[in-house]
């Protein structure tokens, strides 16, 4: 019986996230044909969005603004990803503080959130509607059942071990979830038994070098942007071969985000510790600087036709 209720409620979720669609596009805030920017910015605990042909931020979403109790707050101290999907109407964020959240964009609403803890580093929506984050210092990847019926503090989850785990990309035309680890490149499955959720390892190869940072589609391929402590490289998933790019800048890459022609390939590389307040494309020109910020992650506001369109 419980198991039928988790359908159910993961169908209602949906529903409503499509019925919101439909009733309140007129008010959609991300105008198409604009070139923005999303970012996990941490000197303020926020997402933004930039919009880098005007230096300005046009939008912010802050935990301590939602009216969260202050132990929820805390979860999203340090936001560690920002992913805009659904058509660029929600929003997925993590933080380094455990929380994770999906946020419906035009009014800021969180439609779910959740503690994950161990520093958590990712997230990802699979088909359906669950959730599963990435914790890096964990060392493990949690699928969250997205029921809102449950208090937050209890929200049912099912742990995987993943040494390093810093990076989620589902892939829908494989059905495979992407995550890479310290030292490899894992697929899961990603299967409902007897309605209740849960990941089946697929497989796993070895990664010709350490500390598998980001992970993210390249724009309009059947590829994935992958960095680790050195490189950035090209990850085919039909091969598992690796082809890496050459850049002015390789070591400590934080993310990388590409986008159709006329839109450059951006990355993010510490300035200081973890973060900074610049971002580059590939070839080294600024697309944007605020002195004071704290960007750790910037990806372009664009459909991703790998993950869910």
């Amino acid at each position: 019986m419980r198991s039928k209720q988790l359908i159910y409620i993961s169908f209602l979720v949906i529903l409503l996230v499509w019925t919101w669609h439909n009733s309140y596009a007129q008010e959609f805030v991300l105008p198409k044909g604009k070139k923005l920017i999303v970012a996990a910015e941490q000197s303020q605990h926020r997402v933004i969005i930039i919009d880098p042909g005007k230096g300005t931020i046009s939008w912010e979403w802050k935990a301590d603004s939602m009216q969260l109790p202050a132990t929820h707050v805390k979860w999203f101290n340090n936001p560690s990803d920002a992913k805009i999907i659904y058509n660029g109407r929600f929003l997925l964020t993590s933080a380094s503080g455990g929380g994770i959240a999906l946020i419906r964009i035009y009014d800021k609403k969180i439609l779910f959130h959740a503690y994950a803890g161990g520093n958590t580093h990712s997230i990802e929506v699979l088909p359906g509607g669950n959730i599963v984050s990435a914790s890096s210092t964990g060392n493990y990847l949690r699928l969250f059942q997205v029921d809102t019926t449950i208090q937050q503090d209890t929200v049912p989850y099912i742990q995987y071990a993943l040494p390093f785990a810093h990076n989620l990309v589902w892939d829908k035309k494989r059905s495979l979830l992407w995550s890479a680890g310290m030292h490899e490149m894992y697929a899961y499955k990603y299967v409902l038994e007897n309605g209740k959720p849960r990941l089946q390892l697929a497989f796993h190869h070895p990664l010709p070098g350490e500390q598998g940072h980001d992970l993210f589609p390249v724009h309009g391929k059947d590829s994935l942007w992958f960095t680790d402590h050195q490189h950035i490289y090209i990850y085919d998933p039909g091969t598992g071969s690796l082809e890496q790019v050459k850049t002015r800048r390789q070591k400590g890459i934080k993310s990388v985000s590409s986008g159709p022609a006329g839109y450059p390939t951006i990355v993010i590389f510490p300035k200081e510790q973890w973060w900074t307040d610049e971002i580059f494309d590939l070839e080294g020109k600024r697309i944007f600087k605020q002195e004071g910020l704290k960007i750790y992650k910037a990806r372009w506001v664009l459909p991703n036709t790998f993950s869910y369109q």
